[in-house]
């Protein structure tokens, strides 16, 4: 059903292919000629280290919103889990704006900047997860339950985000400590995926060094 204060999504987007969303276009064909919007009105090209990075970010939320996805949706959801993944998806929401806007600008004080209280409350989180995961002996196959491959997927996933940060930093200004962010999120998504499989009874894989041999 749909609700009576929102309009009829279906009905509002076969009127017309211009169709607007409570005052918001979907598209605006402003980047149809391969640039896009920094947060101030800076236009750079697409393919800028700058948009590299929080594309990837983006990228990441994603990967992390598919984990929720499964755990959520598994035979034995853990609810302490999804909501530590959604306060992580709104925080990657906060480190994309830190990236989109230059130092400087007007619309800086409109975001608000990772710092090390962010990073603080991520390795609170680390040392509460390492407690519900095995101990570490060493490289662990990525996989296990849907939830636990997902997170290995995103840690990936965040180690990009971090390298592309890096290329960021090095040629231009910008907060470095999204980059140290980044680094500790990695760790904190391994080792969900490791309490994850724990929880769920399942059994990790340790790499065979030479093992193909």
């Amino acid at each position: 059903m749909v609700d009576r204060g929102s309009p009829d999504l279906l009905s509002t987007i076969n009127r017309s292919p211009s169709t607007t969303l409570w005052g918001m276009k979907l598209y605006t064909k402003t980047g149809d000629g391969g640039t896009t919007g920094l947060y101030g009105a800076d236009r750079v090209s697409k393919a800028n280290i700058r948009v590299e990075a929080y594309g990837t970010v983006d990228e990441l939320n994603s990967a992390i919103g598919l984990a929720r996805a499964h755990n959520t949706r598994s035979h034995k959801p853990d609810p302490a889990l999804d909501a530590d993944l959604e306060y992580l998806q709104n925080a990657l929401f906060d480190v994309g704006a830190d990236l989109a806007t230059r130092s400087g600008t007007t619309y800086e004080k409109k975001i608000t900047r990772m710092d090390e209280q962010d990073t603080a409350f991520i390795e609170a989180m680390i040392d509460r997860y390492q407690e519900a995961a095995p101990p570490f002996t060493g490289f662990v196959h990525p996989g296990g339950t849907p939830a636990a491959a997902s997170l290995h997927v995103a840690r990936t996933v965040a180690r990009r985000a971090e390298r592309e940060v890096i290329r960021l930093l090095h040629e231009e200004d910008a907060n470095a400590h999204v980059q140290v962010y980044l680094n500790r999120l990695s760790d904190l998504l391994f080792v969900m995926a490791r309490a994850a499989n724990q929880s769920a009874g399942i059994e990790e894989h340790a790499w065979l060094v030479k093992g193909r041999r």
